[in-house]
């Protein structure tokens, strides 16, 4: 049977209130868009009318939508072709009932069937079926009941999980908290420093920029712009690290990036921020993390004992504890970095990456972007009890 054609004949009050509806921009996003496609396919004007294909395309909706608003406007009237469409049929019940649902969540928490490496949507969705909790049920119901209640059991978290009773962690938490709680003093700063390895890919193709949205001078409609494309293959260019240095108090930092993170590498940065950065102050507070060349030594390994020596007596070393890397706020800068200067981006050389983490160092610099550390010792002792071991002796 031919589909029906709807004819679409808008009277003079309805271009008026669609025009309205169109410019003022106080209704939804989705009624703006039913005014545009209405006035757009009036047959009163046919030398304007644009086909449903046509405004399919423009509009990025499909066929059928396009066709279900002229037919709304032609059976039921303006004020319902602009609304959502509303259910004319009665409502059924849903073979999904609490106690299903329950089923589900149980399962995706429970160990997955032998030879299975974790549950995924289709398996449980045939788990279900032959446990017959269900009749039938497809695989996307049951990743909705998921989302519904949270559950992603194809994804894992990974964390760092101290040990319970750790009095080396303890010790080396608290340290690090008390140096925290003091206050401002240019002449002890406190410094934080952390490294992050970096690969730097190259592109094998010229990514395609994205177009912004352009606009029908006849119609005044926007048509959607495009996203940029990138090729998922690229070149391995190597590998650098970056060395991130931070003074949380006065909201500076310093990041460069190396070619290696080796004892020599450290000493080398230590000794420039020591020279650049604080050459009139005597001692640094030092907070960094266990790794093995983050101690004096590098300074032997560097430089003559003359100047290891010197460098010595003028940082003091703070460790954070093993799986307490969330107690260095360099760590925090670096994610901060990441996620606003690398991101998904690209960089083939060592050089440009300087480039740009010199461009993002100096604009954070200017807004002094600091860090409000709240956490404290007597917050540690109550919220991380479990970390203390049981003492020997009460007093």
């Amino acid at each position: 049977m031919p589909k029906k054609n709807y004819q679409v004949f808008l009277t003079d009050d309805d271009i008026t209130v669609l025009n309205n509806i169109r410019k003022n921009g106080h209704s939804s996003a989705k009624t703006i868009m039913h005014a545009n496609i209405l006035l757009n396919t009036n047959d009163s004007f046919p030398e304007k009318k644009k086909s449903n294909r046509e405004l399919s395309e423009i509009f990025g909706v499909s066929l059928p939508t396009v066709n279900r608003i002229r037919k709304t406007y032609c059976e039921e009237g303006l004020a319902a072709a602009l609304n959502r469409k509303t259910r004319l049929t009665p409502e059924t019940m849903s073979k999904i009932t609490g106690e299903f649902e329950a089923h589900v969540i149980a399962t995706a928490l429970s160990p997955p069937p032998k030879g299975y490496a974790k549950w995924n949507l289709r398996l449980l969705a045939e788990h279900c079926m032959e446990k017959k909790y269900i009749v039938s049920i497809s695989h996307t119901a049951v990743g909705t009941i998921l989302n519904t209640n949270q559950l992603k059991p194809h994804l894992s978290k990974y964390w760092c999980i101290p040990k319970e009773n750790d009095p080396y962690y303890a010790a080396c938490m608290e340290d690090i908290l008390t140096i925290y709680q003091k206050e401002y003093n240019p002449s002890l700063p406190v410094v934080c420093m952390d490294e992050k390895p970096v690969q730097l890919p190259g592109e094998i193709r010229e990514r395609i920029s994205a177009k912004p949205m352009e606009t029908d001078p006849e119609t005044d409609i926007q048509r959607s712009g495009s996203v940029q494309k990138i090729d998922s293959e690229y070149i391995r260019m190597g590998t650098a690290s970056i060395f991130m240095f931070t003074e949380p108090l006065s909201g500076w930092r310093h990041t460069e990036a190396l070619e290696h993170r080796t004892m020599g590498d450290f000493a080398k940065m230590m000794k420039n921020i020591s020279e650049t950065y604080y050459p009139d102050v005597t001692r640094i507070i030092l907070v960094a993390d266990n790794l093995n060349t983050h101690c004096p030594g590098s300074f032997y390994a560097a430089f003559p004992p003359e100047t290891a020596w010197e460098l010595m007596q003028k940082f003091e070393f703070h460790y954070t504890p093993k799986h307490g890397s969330w107690l260095n706020i360099a760590e925090t800068e670096l994610g901060s970095l990441s996620m606003q200067c690398l991101g998904n981006q690209r960089i083939p050389k060592i050089q440009e990456l300087n480039e740009m983490l010199a461009e993002w160092e100096r604009d954070r610099n200017q807004r002094q972007k600091g860090v409000n550390w709240q956490f404290t010792t007597k917050d540690a002792r109550v919220k991380l009890k479990r970390l203390y071991p049981t003492p020997i002796f009460e007093n």
